[in-house]
C-alpha cells in the first residue's frame, strides 16, 4: 500500500515533464497509475490487509494502513475513475495546453492523497490525507487562476471544508487520548467513552465529513466548485473528493450507532440536502450545474444511508456509493463532450443532439437511469435496499422514508430534465450542430456507464464483497420481491414522470424559500474582511513605534493575565551565585537605560553593544564558554553590521518625542521587562519533569563522541533543529540581498571584480580609492592579522567537538576577519579576499549539511547520523574524527555566506548608491567638456 502512495508521488513530480515532452498523450501512461491501485484492490477482493511503518515514534504516530470492504471500494471508485478520467483528458484539453502538465501532476497528487485516505488505519494520518485532498482540489478548482470566479470557488471550498476539518481532528484527538492509541481499528475494538464525552467527539467528526461531502449546511461550496475543468468536476465532486465525508461517516458510523446525536444529525442533514439539492437542480440552465445540486441531493442520500446506523442501510450505502460514482462521473464527461462540440453547456441554447450524438445520448440515458434507480442498473439495487432499511422502523424511520421518496422523485425529475435539456428536441431553438467529438471523448463515458448497468446485473457479487461490513440477513440483489420497496420505486418513477411533465420542464419552478446558506457565507466572510480591515487601521498605522507599542501592549495584557490566573510563583530567590554577577547585571540594566535616552544613534548602537558584551559576561560567570564565545562573536558582527547601516544615516535621531509619549513608551518598556522577566521566572521554576538536558552530557560521548556537550547536542543530538536554522539563515541572507542589490549600470568604468587593480601597498586590491581613506595603520594590520583570524577560525571549526567552537563560531570569525578586510580597502578588498559569489558559499554549505545527512541514510544509519572513526596516521599519531564535523563545515560555510553576503549588500552596494550620484555629476561633467 506505501508502495501505491510512492508510485503517485512519483508520477505527480514527473507528470509536468513528460506532458511537455510527449503532449497530451503522456496521460495514457500516466493513467495507469491510479488504474494500478485499482487492480491491486481487484486483486485482493475480500482480504483484510494491514501495513504499518514508523512515522513519529515519539508521539505513536504511524504510517498504518489497513484495507477492509468499505476501503476496497473506494480504492476501486479512486483508482479505476481516476485512471479513466485521466485517458478522457488527452482529449478533452488541446494539444499542447501549456497548463495540461501542471494539471496532471496536481490531479496525480489529489489521487494519491485519497489513496492514502481511505487506507489510512491511523486517525492523525488520515487527517494529513485529507487535509492533502483539500489542498489538491483547491489548486484543481483554481485550476484557471486568471478567471475570477474559479479563485472564488477555490477559496470558498477550502475554507469551509479545512474549518470542517479542524473541527473533526478535535474529535480524533478526543477518540485517541481516551483510548491511548490512533488507531482506528484498535479504537473500534476498544472499550469507548461514555455519555456527553463521546457523543462530542461523535458530532465534531461528523461536522468534518459534512462540510467535505458538502452537507446541509455546507452545500453552496460544491456547485460553486463548477469553475473547475469538467475533467476534475467528474473525478472531485462525483468520484471521490465528496465521497470522502461519506467514506468517514460510512467508516466510523457502526461504532457511533449508538450515539443518539450521531443519528439524529447525520440522517436530518442528510435528508434535508436530499430535498433542498434537488429541489435546486430544478431551476437550473447549466447542464454542469444541474448535475453540481444532484450530487448534493445524491450525497445527503448517501449521509442518510451511512448515517442511520443499521446494517441493511450500510450495505445499501455501499451500493450506492459505487452507483453514484459511476453515473455521476459519467454524466460529468458528457457534459465536457457537449462543451467540448457545441461550445455551450445551456440547455435552452441546445436541441436535437440525440440525432448528431445518438451515441452519447445512449450513454446519458444509462447514467441517468441508474441515477434514477430503474432496474437492472447499480442504482436500482442501492435504493430498494435503502428504502428496506427504513421499512419497518418507527414513526420517525417512516418520515425519512417519506422524505427519501420525495427526494428520489425529485432525482427522477431533473434527470429528465437533463435528458430533455441536453438531447431533446426544442422547437423555439435551433438546431445544434456539434463537432466531432471521436472515441477518445465518448468511450470514457460510455465505459462508466456501462459499469453501472453491469454492477446491478453481478449485485451477487458485490454483495459478497460488502457483506463483512454490512453483515445481516439482507442481501443485494435485483429482485427482492413484491413488497413496498419495490412499490415506493413505482411511486418515485410516477412521481418525477409527473414534475418533470408538469413545471419541470418549464421554467417556472418555484424558488427555495429555505435560506441559502451561501448567502450567510458570503456574510460572514465579508465581516471577517471588514473586522480585518478595523483592526489592521486602528493597530498599524504605518508608524514603527506605535505598530511595535501594540505587539508589546498584547504581549503585556495576555502575559500577566496568564500569570495572574495561572502561575506558580516560586517560593524563594536566589539573586546570584557570586557579587560579578551582580555587576555584569548592573552593567546591562545600565548600558540599556543610557541606550533609551541619547540622542546619537552611533552612541546608543555602542551602548547596546556594551549590554551584550556584559551578557556574555554572565555566560562565563556561569561557566558556558560556548555561549559566551559565540555571544562575544555575534555581538561583534551585530556592531559591525549596524555600523555599516548607521554611517549611512543622520547622525542623531529624529526629534525628541513629546512627554506624554515619552511616559507612555517608559510604561510600556517596564512592564514588558516585569512580564516577561515573570513569565522566564515562572516557566523555569514550575519545571517538573526531568529536563532532557540531563542525558545529554552521557549522550554526547556514547552518540557523538565529543566532549564539548553543546557542539555535539548541534550537530549530533538535535541536528535536524540545527538543520532548520540554517536554512533560515540562507533565506535570510537571500532576503537581505533582494531587498538591496540593484543591477545598475549608471556606474560605467567602476568594475567590482577581483583582479581589477593592480596589487600595491599593503593591500592586495591596490591602491584604491576607498583605501585611500583608511589609516595606513588598519590597512597593515588588516593584511597581518587576516590569514592569522583564518586560521583560528578553522581551529574553532575542527576543535569544537571537544572544546569550546563549532562551525558556528569558526564562521564568524572568519566573517569577522572578511569584515577587517572590508573596512580596510572597502569593496575591492573584499573581493580580493573572498573572490567568490555568496551565493554559491551558502548553497555550498546547506548542500554539504544536507549531503551528510542523505549520506548517513545511504550508509544504512538514520537521517544525520553520524559516526566515530579512530585512525592511526603517521607523523600525526591517533585520530579521533566524527563525521558530523562535515555537516559542522555546512554550518561554517553559510555563517561565512551570509557574513559576506551583508557585507556586500549593507556594505559595498550602499557604498554605490552613495557615490552613484557623485559619479553621474562626474560623468556629465566630462561630457560637457
Amino acid at each position: 500500500m506505501l508502495f501505491l502512495l510512492i508510485l503517485h508521488a512519483v508520477a505527480a513530480v514527473l507528470a509536468v515533464p513528460l506532458v511537455r515532452a510527449a503532449g497530451n498523450r503522456a496521460l495514457y501512461a500516466l493513467a495507469l497509475v491510479p488504474a494500478s491501485a485499482a487492480v491491486w484492490a481487484a486483486t485482493t477482493t475480500g482480504q483484510v490487509r494491514t501495513e504499518t511503518y514508523p512515522w513519529v515514534p515519539h508521539l505513536d504516530v504511524e504510517l498504518a494502513f489497513r484495507t477492509g470492504p468499505l476501503p476496497w471500494l473506494m480504492l476501486l471508485i479512486v483508482g479505476g475513475i481516476g485512471a479513466i478520467v485521466l485517458a478522457y483528458c488527452v482529449r478533452y484539453f488541446p494539444d499542447r495546453d501549456p497548463d495540461l502538465g501542471r494539471f496532471a501532476a496536481v490531479f496525480l497528487g489529489f489521487a494519491g492523497a485519497m489513496t492514502g485516505l481511505v487506507i489510512s488505519d491511523d486517525l492523525i494520518v488520515l487527517y494529513v490525507f485529507w487535509e492533502l485532498t483539500t489542498v489538491f482540489s483547491y489548486l484543481l478548482i483554481g485550476h484557471k487562476p486568471e478567471q475570477a470566479a474559479a479563485r472564488r470557488a477555490a477559496m470558498q471550498a477550502l475554507v469551509v471544508t479545512t474549518a470542517g476539518g479542524l473541527a473533526m481532528l478535535v474529535g480524533f484527538v478526543m477518540l485517541g487520548e481516551h483510548a491511548g492509541t490512533y488507531r482506528w481499528s484498535q479504537i473500534a475494538a476498544g472499550p469507548l467513552p461514555e455519555g456527553g464525552y463521546l457523543a462530542t467527539a461523535a458530532v465534531l467528526i461528523l461536522a468534518g465529513a459534512l462540510s467535505k461531502s458538502a452537507i446541509f449546511p455546507f452545500s453552496f461550496w460544491l456547485p460553486a466548485a463548477m469553475a473547475a475543468p469538467t475533467p476534475a468536476s467528474a473525478y472531485l465532486h462525483a468520484a471521490s473528493m465528496v465521497k470522502a465525508g461519506v467514506f468517514l461517516i460510512g467508516l466510523v458510523g457502526p461504532v457511533f450507532a449508538g450515539v443518539a446525536e450521531w443519528r439524529t444529525v447525520a440522517v436530518a442533514a442528510g435528508t434535508l440536502t436530499v430535498l433542498l439539492g434537488g429541489w435546486a437542480a430544478m431551476r437550473q440552465h447549466d447542464l454542469k450545474l444541474l448535475l453540481a445540486y444532484g450530487t448534493v441531493s445524491q450525497l445527503g442520500l448517501l449521509t442518510v444511508a451511512f448515517g442511520a446506523g443499521s446494517e441493511i442501510a450500510a450495505l445499501a450505502g455501499s451500493a450506492l456509493l459505487l452507483a453514484h460514482a459511476l453515473f455521476k462521473a459519467a454524466l460529468f464527461l458528457v457534459v465536457g463532450v457537449i462543451d467540448r462540440t457545441t461550445g455551450t453547456r445551456d440547455l435552452r441554447e441546445l436541441s436535437d443532439l440525440r440525432r448528431r450524438m445518438p451515441g452519447l445520448a445512449v450513454i446519458a440515458a444509462l447514467a441517468i437511469a441508474s441515477m434514477a434507480g430503474l432496474p437492472p442498473t447499480a442504482g436500482f439495487v442501492g435504493k430498494e435496499s435503502l428504502f428496506a432499511a427504513f421499512e419497518h422502523g418507527g414513526v420517525a424511520d417512516r418520515a425519512v422514508l417519506l422524505a427519501l421518496v420525495a427526494g428520489s422523485g425529485l432525482t427522477v425529475a431533473y434527470g429528465l430534465r437533463f435528458l430533455w435539456g441536453a438531447f431533446g428536441h426544442k422547437p423555439e431553438v435551433a438546431v445544434t450542430l456539434p463537432q466531432r467529438a471521436g472515441l477518445g471523448l465518448t468511450a470514457p463515458a460510455g465505459l462508466l456507464a456501462v459499469g453501472g448497468v453491469a454492477a446491478g446485473i453481478l449485485a451477487p457479487l458485490l454483495d459478497r464483497a460488502l457483506q463483512p461490513y454490512g453483515a445481516g440477513n439482507h442481501h443485494l440483489s435485483l429482485w427482492h420481491g413484491a413488497g413496498l420497496p419495490l412499490l415506493l420505486s413505482i411511486v418515485v418513477l410516477a412521481a418525477g414522470l409527473v414534475i418533470f411533465f408538469g413545471p419541470g420542464r418549464n421554467d417556472n419552478w418555484p424558488r427555495q424559500l429555505f435560506p441559502a446558506a451561501e448567502g450567510v457565507y458570503r456574510r460572514l466572510m465579508s465581516a471577517v474582511d471588514r473586522a480585518a480591515v478595523e483592526v489592521t487601521g486602528a493597530t498599524q498605522r504605518g508608524s514603527l513605534p506605535f505598530s511595535l507599542g501594540m505587539i508589546l501592549v498584547v504581549l503585556v495584557v495576555i502575559g500577566a493575565t496568564t500569570l495572574a490566573l495561572g502561575g506558580s510563583w516560586p517560593r524563594g530567590i536566589r539573586l546570584w551565585d557570586t557579587p560579578l554577577q551582580a555587576v555584569a547585571g548592573a552593567v546591562i540594566v545600565a548600558a540599556a537605560l543610557l541606550a533609551a535616552r541619547v540622542r546619537r544613534r552611533m552612541t546608543a548602537m555602542i551602548l547596546v553593544g556594551v549590554a551584550g558584551y556584559a551578557m556574555a559576561v554572565l555566560f562565563v560567570l556561569h561557566g558556558a564558554p560556548d555561549l559566551a564565545l559565540t555571544q562575544f562573536l555575534v555581538e561583534t558582527a551585530t556592531i559591525v553590521m549596524f555600523v555599516l547601516v548607521l554611517r549611512r544615516l543622520p547622525a542623531r535621531f529624529s526629534a525628541r518625542p513629546l512627554r506624554t509619549s515619552r511616559m507612555t513608551r517608559n510604561v510600556i518598556a517596564v512592564a514588558v521587562g516585569l512580564v516577561t522577566s515573570g513569565m522566564a521566572w515562572v516557566a523555569v521554576s514550575g519545571r517538573q519533569a526531568v529536563p532532557i538536558s540531563v542525558d545529554f552530557p552521557a549522550l554526547s560521548v556514547s552518540y557523538g563522541g565529543g566532549t564539548n556537550i553543546v557542539n555535539v547536542a548541534l550537530v549530533d543530538i538535535r541536528a535536524w533543529d540545527t538543520m532548520g536554522e540554517i536554512s533560515v539563515l540562507v533565506v535570510a541572507a537571500t532576503g537581505v540581498a533582494s531587498l538591496i542589490f540593484r543591477r545598475t549600470e549608471a556606474l560605467q568604468g567602476r568594475s567590482t571584480s577581483p583582479g581589477t587593480f593592480a596589487a600595491a601597498g599593503w593591500l592586495r586590491a591596490g591602491d584604491t580609492p576607498e583605501a585611500r581613506r583608511q589609516s595606513i595603520i588598519l590597512q597593515v594590520v588588516a593584511r597581518v592579522l587576516f590569514h592569522t583570524v583564518v586560521l583560528f577560525s578553522i581551529y574553532l571549526l575542527f576543535s569544537g567537538h571537544n572544546a569550546p567552537g563549532g562551525g558556528f563560531a569558526g564562521g564568524l570569525v572568519a566573517g569577522l576577519a572578511l569584515t577587517i578586510r572590508y573596512l580596510a580597502g572597502g569593496k575591492p578588498e573584499l573581493n580580493a579576499a573572498a573572490p567568490v559569489d555568496a551565493g554559491l558559499v551558502l548553497g555550498t554549505g546547506l548542500l554539504t549539511a544536507v549531503g551528510t545527512g542523505i549520506a548517513a541514510m545511504v550508509a544504512g544509519g538514520e537521517v544525520l547520523q553520524s559516526a566515530l572513526l579512530d585512525v592511526h596516521l603517521p607523523l600525526i599519531g591517533h585520530v579521533h574524527f566524527a563525521t558530523s564535523v562535515a555537516f559542522d563545515i555546512g554550518v561554517y560555510l553559510i555563517v561565512v555566506g551570509l557574513v559576506l553576503e551583508i557585507l556586500r549588500s549593507l556594505g559595498a552596494e550602499l557604498d554605490n548608491r552613495h557615490a552613484a550620484p557623485a559619479v553621474e555629476e562626474e560623468q556629465r561633467q566630462k561630457e560637457l567638456v
